[in-house]
Formats: C-alpha cells, structure tokens, sequence
C-alpha cells in the first residue's frame, strides 16, 4: 500500500479476546481446541491486521508464538515428547495452560459483560434499594450489539476473499483513492440512507486497494464516532447508521 493508504488505528481488545472470538464464530469445544485450525485462523487474522497497518500489541505475537510452539509440540510423536515423573495427567496436554487461561479469561469477561448490561439497563432507574445481583450465564453477546474489530476484520476478509474470483480486474483500472475520499462518500450515503449493510459499501469496488481504503475510512469513522457498526444477529450481517448522541 501506498503512504495515503496507511492508518494508523488502535486495537483495543486482546489476544485472549480473539482466541475467544475464533472459537465461538466456528463453534469449537473451548475444553478442547482442535490447535491447528485455531492456530491457522489467528494467524489469517495477523496478517489482515498487518496489511492494515493497525497497530498490534507485542502480546499478540507472544500468542501467536506460544500458539506455534504448541501445536509443534502436539505434532510431535509420544515416544518423543519429554514427560516429567511428576507431571500430572492433565498438564501433559500442551494446550492445557492456553485452555485454563482461556476459560478463566471467559469467566471475569462474562461477569463484567452482565454488570455493564446491568449498569445500561439501571442507568435511568432509580430506586430505594438496590436489589443484590443474580449473575446468571452470559452469552458474551455486547450490549446494544455493538460490533468488535474482530466482527468488522471477519466481515472485511469475506469481502477480499470474493474479490480473489475475479482478483485481475486490479490491472484493469488505475484509479487511486484516498480514506479521505472514501470517508466523505460513506458521509454522503449515511446521509440519505437511514441504515446501510457493511457488504453495499462495497459493491461497486474495482480493486483490492479499493476495498483496503473504504475499510479504513470505515474504521476511522467508528473511532471518532461518527457511524456506528452493529450487529442484530451473531456473525450476521453488519449494520451501519449514523452515530447519534
């Protein structure tokens, strides 16, 4: 990508929070990660985050290295791998650290999602005595369906992946785009659309450049609130309005 295309946009949600992501979008078992497949998705989700030039956090390599070493360990043979006498069962497993971590992740995660629907849900009512809190079993859905990065880079890589049917009309045109311009054009049509799908805004692009900076403006949007991105159903389709106070 050319200078004009790079933006430099912060990722607010963590390693952990993607693994969790991965593993609730395909439906795996959380007590038994198949770590290949987790571990070639991750690295698909580095890559686009990469090639936007959104700022990683080193812990999302450390993660990505200790996703590495443990699915070479699990290819290894037993009769190769070194087991300690004293090592229990359960910690023979190379995944069992990452799993633990994860599940334990997933809990405060879960508790802190209930108290902020609480806290939204309480926020105009008031009363004499607060009742005590019943936590019950979250579906680690965000309130008001707000939509993640993750939701938005899944989106964004189903769009490139269509593009590579027909990835040789890039060498047909040689327009150039700015987010700039891309940011005034979703502007304009957020003003005559009351609600648009994530997937309109790229309809008519020519380009994979194209595609890259529409994103971005998107992006930028979003973070200086000037749109906003949800979701109604799980992994369904990206809504965006216009933000409003």
């Amino acid at each position: 990508m050319t200078e004009e295309l790079k933006v430099k946009l912060p990722v607010f949600e963590g390693p952990l929070d993607l693994l969790l992501y991965l593993i609730k979008r395909d439906e795996l078992n959380i007590n038994d990660i198949p770590i290949e497949h987790i571990t070639r998705q991750y690295l698909e989700y580095l890559k686009l985050m990469q090639m936007l030039d959104l700022e990683i956090a080193g812990e999302f390599l450390v993660m990505a290295a200790t996703l590495m070493y443990i699915k070479s360990k699990t290819l290894l043979p037993e009769d190769q791998q070194v087991i300690m006498e004293e090592q229990e069962e359960e910690d023979i497993d190379p995944r069992w650290d990452l799993i633990k971590r994860l599940v334990e992740y997933k809990k405060f995660k879960d508790v802190a999602l209930d108290l902020m629907n609480r806290e939204y849900l309480q926020e105009n009512i008031f009363v004499r005595a607060p009742e005590k809190p019943d936590f019950e079993e979250s579906d680690s859905s965000r309130p008001l369906s707000d939509v993640g990065i993750f939701d938005l880079l899944n989106a964004f890589n189903k769009i490139l992946k269509k593009l590579n049917i027909d990835d040789d009309l890039r060498e047909i045109y040689d327009e150039r785009f700015t987010v700039s311009d891309k940011i005034d054009l979703i502007l304009t049509t957020i003003q005559t659309h009351t609600k648009i799908l994530f997937t309109e805004l790229f309809i008519n692009a020519r380009s994979r450049s194209e595609i890259v900076v529409t994103f971005l403006a998107l992006l930028e949007l979003i973070r200086l609130k000037q749109i906003l991105a949800a979701q109604p159903d799980p992994f369904g389709d990206i809504e965006i309005t216009k933000y409003e106070l």
